[in-house]
């Protein structure tokens, strides 16, 4: 929770002189593990402590020697974007016995190290909980043996832990996302689409496994995304007698001419009996009962591989950073913690609580209290599952409720990759929930000349993984053709609106809600959904597109960055999109380990300028060999990036030479990232349950009347909440002039990118993690996994 603003600490005040802080990585790997590391040594080195690598994992803290080693800020340069984890990890069972950790415990005080940030699993952080625990008593051993002075004993007495989640499973409670997890399901959605072409071509169905051998979030999540015929879990088997229920649904596609079927089955999904349900199980009852040409892909081991997802880099560098200000923070009562993500927040939660949630989750799964371990699981688990299971099982029609109302989908502004997970979600909802639904080709600008038609469950299938805007989009604003586009309302006699996009769609609801004084028309539900690369849509924490975007950025920049490779020194400055919005080029810039990003937000002069090119030019002289800056492309006038290329490569004669690129256009392309893809799918889903909801209660005397500021209303994530907002209360938080929310929460991640990057900076930790209970503190409409 932040503290008062009269209560600032600025981490000047938090020392880490005179402390040593050792990092390892432990367990599985999972790409991601790199930028914690690199986060935990600079900002560990920023502080003023010693930062040790463990290679090894606890291997190394057992075996000493060359295995820990003093960490530098050069030791991790180059190392953000690759996968794996660099120090090494393994699994150790001499950790596991009392002789291990005493060996372990020697080896760490011989180095003055009281400080663990563990990254790895539920496993790894159990035995750094145990090792704390049993840390006095070992030390009293160690001078029994006369293998340390007495006076250890007092000067290093209390072993202090923080844990950070390192899991491609996404297995462990407490945390809404692991690191590893993101770029897990990037791998397993690159297959996916790819073998849904080849699967098209010859009307084949494909049966996938994928990780997860006790949860089955990465199988859950990248069915949502791909939009999969059925998905096996182990939190949730399938009923008895879901074979023959499983063949009827893709007889049934198969006949609605889906040329293809895509099953998707956790490693450990089971039976109601908890008999194991295997992939070859499945493609034997597919060729059997149907007949279908069915083949099985296993992915194995390359859903761990390959570079970070933006998203992870991000994540990592801040649970790194928030890592290294609790062990600062901690005393010797402070308990074992992990550093958590809930929503798009940072906080710490006990250790042994989240452990023992994880472990209660595994119990109720061989007890068959399944429901029950579905909830355990957390919110946005559940909430995956809902949201799943709504939009891929569709209830026959004589089943589905009868509302008559009508309601219209359009996309408004520029494209944004996720659109259409969107469109797609609204749309199978609306049918659920009894609604026909009408899609509104090109906007506003097709609205008023009647591009619209009604769109049935099957005219959306294979959306979540297309690019861009299929119904299209324009940035055309409402007012001008306000009567015609009343007249097309009433023609067609739609009952409520839901509008996907970006600052075009805010400022659209507004002159709507307007218009209600003049046409009767425009007095039902309306509701955006945030959709742009850009992120500036007031009321939104984040945007559907701008993950996707983020990772185009982060890709480009590592590739340019390793254009560079074994050439002289150089400094490539990038530019990005985002209008006045700097979102793109810092997140962007913390992703791919910029030196610095210039944004409208953050005024700079020419001081400034000349101050980041000698900053770079003294780390260049030492072993660093590559630069790179990023401009938001509105971020002043005259310091243009033509400009800045110029100063660069005057300034750096002799020592670096530069280059530029625009990135332009390529970031609002390809396909949506699977973060975009669920997030697109959730917010959307959530938006159409409130436009059911608002119909039911203005539904008066035969007709719908809604004239009320929260009947026209913008969904949007604030921290850790999904939160309908009335359009009108959010004009005083906008810059109309620049189209940029007035207050904006990624500004508090800058100074943490300079941190990153050796620049001295204030670092406000007001808003840092506090420690909080499992439980208790979690939102009840958190669903920050919207957020994944």
């Amino acid at each position: 929770m932040a503290q008062p603003d009269s209560k600032k600490i600025f981490f000047e005040n938090l020392s880490g002189a005179g402390k040593a802080i050792a990092v390892l990585t432990s367990g599985g790997d999972a790409q991601g593990m790199n930028g914690a590391v690199r986060a935990v040594v600079r900002m560990g080195l920023y502080v003023g402590a010693k930062v040790y690598f463990i290679h090894e994992g606890y291997q190394g803290m057992v075996d000493g020697g060359d295995n820990i080693k003093e960490a530098t800020w050069e030791s991790v340069s180059s190392m953000l974007q690759l996968g794996g984890t660099v120090i090494g990890s393994a699994r150790c069972k001499e950790f596991r016995t009392h002789e291990g950790r005493l060996k372990a415990a020697h080896n760490l005080v011989q180095r003055g190290i009281t400080n663990l940030c563990v990254i790895g699993g539920d496993g790894s952080l159990t035995g750094a909980n145990l090792f704390k625990e049993e840390w006095s008593g070992l030390l009293n051993e160690l001078v029994e043996q006369g293998l340390i002075e007495a006076d250890a004993v007092q000067k290093y007495s209390a072993l202090h832990i923080v844990g950070m989640v390192g899991s491609i499973d996404n297995d462990f409670c407490g945390t809404d996302m692991t690191i590893g997890t993101d770029s897990a399901l990037h791998r397993i959605i690159e297959v996916v689409d790819a073998i849904m072409t080849t699967a098209q071509s010859h009307q084949r169905t494909f049966v996938l496994e994928v990780m997860g051998r006790h949860c089955g979030y990465l199988a859950l999540v990248s069915g949502l995304a791909c939009g999969a015929d059925w998905v096996l879990i182990p939190e949730m088997p399938p009923e008895d007698g879901w074979e023959e229920k499983m063949c009827q649904k893709l007889s049934a596609n198969r006949a609605g001419m889906k040329r293809l079927n895509i099953i998707i089955v956790a490693e450990g999904a089971i039976d109601r009996n908890n008999k194991p349900i295997t992939t070859e199980y499945v493609k034997n009852l597919v060729v059997k009962c149907l007949g279908f040409d069915t083949r099985v892909t296993i992915l194995g081991h390359v859903q761990r591989g390959g570079t970070p997802s933006a998203f992870d880099r991000i994540l990592a560098s801040r649970m790194g950073v928030e890592a290294v200000l609790a062990l600062l923070e901690t005393t010797a009562n402070t308990p074992a913690c992990v550093v958590s993500l809930c929503g798009n927040q940072s906080v710490r939660v006990p250790l042994m609580e989240c452990v023992q949630m994880t472990q209660e989750v595994q119990k109720a799964m061989d007890q068959k209290r399944f429901e029950e371990a579905v909830k355990l699981r957390g919110r946005s688990f559940e909430n995956n599952l809902k949201t799943y299971k709504l939009l891929a099982h569709r209830k026959p029609e004589s089943e589905l409720p009868t509302s008559n109302f009508n309601v219209a989908v359009l996309n408004v502004g520029a494209p944004a990759a996720g659109m259409n997970a969107a469109v797609r979600s609204a749309v199978r909802v609306g049918i659920s929930e009894g609604h026909k639904m009408f899609a509104v080709s090109d906007g506003f600008e097709g609205f008023y000349k009647g591009q619209i038609k009604e769109v049935k469950w099957g005219d959306v299938g294979g959306w979540t993984g297309q690019g861009g805007s299929l119904l299209g989009t324009k940035r055309t604003l409402p007012a001008k053709h306000v009567e015609k586009i009343a007249e097309q309302m009433r023609k067609h006699n739609i009952n409520a609106l839901l509008i996907i996009g970006g600052f075009e769609a805010f400022l659209s609801l507004l002159e709507l809600l307007t218009a209600r004084g003049k046409y009767d028309e425009f007095c039902v539900p309306m509701v955006m959904v945030p959709a742009t690369v850009s992120n500036n849509v007031p009321g939104s924490d984040l945007s559907i597109g701008a993950d996707t975007a983020l990772n185009a950025i982060t890709t480009t920049c590592d590739r340019i960055k390793q254009s560079a490779s074994g050439t002289k020194r150089r400094v490539f400055i990038i530019e990005t999109m985002g209008g006045y919005c700097g979102y793109l080029a810092t997140v962007g810039g913390l992703a791919s380990g910029a030196d610095a990003a210039y944004i409208y937000e953050e005024p700079f002069d020419i001081k400034e300028l000349q101050a980041n090119v000698e900053h770079l030019t003294e780390k260049m002289k030492t072993s660093i060999q590559r630069g790179l800056v990023l401009r938001n492309e509105n971020c002043n006038e005259n310091y243009t990036t033509d400009f800045i290329y110029q100063l660069y490569s005057e300034e750096g004669r002799g020592v670096f030479d530069c280059r530029k690129n625009v990135l332009g256009h390529m970031q609002q392309g390809g396909a949506p990232s699977p973060f975009d893809r669920n997030f697109g799918t959730k917010i959307s889903a959530k938006a159409m349950q409130w436009v059911s909801k608002k119909l039911v209660e203005t539904f008066r005397q035969g007709r719908v009347f809604a004239n009320t500021e929260d009947s026209c209303c913008l969904l949007g994530m604030r921290r850790r909440t999904l939160v309908f907002q009335p359009v009108v209360q959010l004009k005083d938080e906008t810059d109309f002039v620049h189209r940029i929310p007035k207050e904006q929460w990624w500004l508090k991640l800058r100074p943490l990118m300079k941190i990153l990057a050796k620049y001295k900076t204030s670092y406000d930790v007001s808003d840092s993690g506090q420690l909080e209970h499992v439980v208790h503190n979690r939102p009840k409409d958190s669903d920050a996994s919207v957020a994944m």
